[in-house]
């Protein structure tokens, strides 16, 4: 179960950092976020970590197919 919560958490986190990034570099905009570089960077923290607990989640799922 652990390992499902890693895979949604890591999605979110991912999906999140996306959209704050592409407001960051003002590719969306509409919001206070908009054009703001901080916002870009933040969101690229966030996707990466988003990233390396999705991945990491889809390499212990296989792994438990295996076994």
């Amino acid at each position: 179960m652990k390992i499902w919560i890693r895979l949604v958490v890591g999605a979110l986190l991912l999906l999140s950092g996306v959209v704050w990034s592409l407001q960051g570099s003002d590719v969306i905009g509409g919001s206070g976020m908009s054009g703001q570089a901080q916002w870009l960077v933040i969101g690229l923290f966030v996707a990466v970590i988003g990233a390396i607990l999705l991945v990491g989640g889809v390499r212990k799922l296989r792994a438990g197919e295996r076994a």
